[in-house]
């Protein structure tokens, strides 16, 4: 139930860890997050991250601690179930039917969340809600020139975007991106920030992310995951000056990553 103390948070992570056999991966996690807020998770490889997304979107059940989805424990509850208290997760890898059109791959995704069912004896061209919701969500990715073409000759750009269109083709309010700039050229990394913006406006937003260019111009708010602890969760200046960040992970990073801009 709802309390004082979890009014106004979208999702919330207590005490949560995550064993496997001796090895403790993550200890004692603790996150709370706005509603309306975006927040892109960082770290180190190995720290926990996709380990912490299969918490929190119910792939994994936790050893212990707990998950909040707007006040309400989620932990231990089927994926299928938290998508329908309303948070959504897109993969690492693209997870959508590549024998079928752009337009399908959308359709599909709408489908729970808008009353109806998979059945053998409907005509889904019948739909006429959800085809023109389906129509929306294509203008929403700009793959409305797209729409009838597989997904398998799509480029690798135009997957990821229609893969957050699935994703938030469920209608959910807590949207889960994980790593969605990975692979992507300059351009496309920046134009696909640009329609994270756009599609998540009024959502709340939690991000794998190791693009730094990306995490400081997309994020409200940081956080820092090291050895499967949070260590920081700031604004981005007060993450990037922290000292305990710089020396656990970000110094390394942005080193790397001002070295790599000067050809070094």
């Amino acid at each position: 139930m709802s309390t004082p103390e979890t009014a106004g948070l979208a999702l919330e992570l207590r005490q949560l860890r995550k064993s496997f056999g001796k090895t403790e991966i993550i200890r004692g996690a603790e996150l709370a997050v706005k509603a309306g807020e975006r927040v892109a998770l960082i770290g180190p490889n190995g720290a926990g991250k996709s380990t912490l997304f299969n918490l929190i979107s119910g792939r994994m059940a936790p050893s212990s601690g707990e998950v909040l989805l707007h006040g309400e424990p989620i932990h231990g509850c089927t994926p299928y179930d938290i998508n329908r208290r309303g948070l959504a997760r897109s993969f690492q890898v693209s997870n959508l039917f590549p024998r079928l059109t752009v337009f399908e791959n959308i359709r599909c995704g709408l489908l729970w969340s808008m009353g109806e069912r998979y059945s053998f004896w409907r005509f889904l061209s019948r739909m006429d809600h959800v085809n023109a919701r389906a129509e929306e969500v294509l203008d929403m990715i700009r793959l409305r020139r797209k729409r009838d073409v597989h997904v398998s000759q799509l480029t690798y750009a135009e997957q990821r975007a229609l893969e957050v269109g699935v994703t938030i083709a469920g209608g959910g309010n807590v949207i889960l991106l994980d790593e969605p700039t990975a692979g992507m050229s300059k351009s496309e990394t920046a134009n696909f920030v640009k329609l994270i913006r756009e599609v998540t406006e009024g959502k709340t937003l939690l991000t794998v992310e190791h693009d730094m260019g990306v995490v400081f111009g997309l994020a409200d708010r940081i956080a820092v995951l090291v050895y499967g602890e949070v260590i920081a969760f700031d604004t981005p200046e007060n993450v990037r000056a922290n000292e305990r960040v710089k020396e656990a992970y970000l110094g390394s990073v942005l080193a790397q990553a001002q070295a790599a801009e000067a050809g070094v």
